[in-house]
């Protein structure tokens, strides 16, 4: 079964940071985008796909695909890096029982109405229930945006958010 050695939230899925630091610091050999939407477009998906260091496979499901391979064991073997765009994908594929002990937050792009509680990192109130629910489950959160930042826990962004 694989191992997912980094479950990591950015809104900008496969980008520089993660292929050159993300996936080097983790020893990841397998990535694995859990996205609707670029599961259902043909063309950024292949763009997605050629993006990959070379020797790291990268595949892309739905949200349902991701929680049925999950189950049925066909993430296949090895070291995966898990990268959804939003916590609303984790909260779902969490959810649907594709249980992580670990989650680190990298991005969550801004709007309205949304804080900035990290370097670019903002949250909504929509956000933290989905952080507290995955929170409250067990799950470890961390926010960081490259390995050489210090990650900081979600209480500690919690009482930025509230202040």
């Amino acid at each position: 079964m694989a191992e997912i050695v980094l479950c990591r939230i950015d809104s900008r899925l496969i980008h520089g940071q993660v292929m050159t630091k993300w996936v080097n610091q983790s020893q990841a050999n397998k990535i694995v985008v859990v996205s609707d939407s670029l599961a259902a477009d043909e063309f950024m998906l292949e763009i997605y796909l050629m993006s990959a260091p070379a020797g790291v496979k990268v595949e892309c499901y739905s949200r349902a695909d991701a929680v049925s391979n999950w189950k049925e064991n066909r993430f296949g073997s090895g070291r995966v890096l898990l990268l959804l765009p939003d916590l609303e994908s984790m909260k779902e594929v969490y959810g649907g029982g594709l249980e992580v002990t670990d989650i680190q937050v990298g991005g969550l792009g801004g709007a309205p109405n949304r804080k900035v509680v990290f370097q670019n990192i903002t949250l909504d109130d929509a956000d933290v229930e989905k952080l507290v629910y995955l929170q409250n489950a067990g799950v470890k959160i961390i926010f960081q945006t490259i390995p050489e930042d210090v990650p900081q826990n979600l209480d500690a962004i919690l009482k930025k958010y509230n202040n």
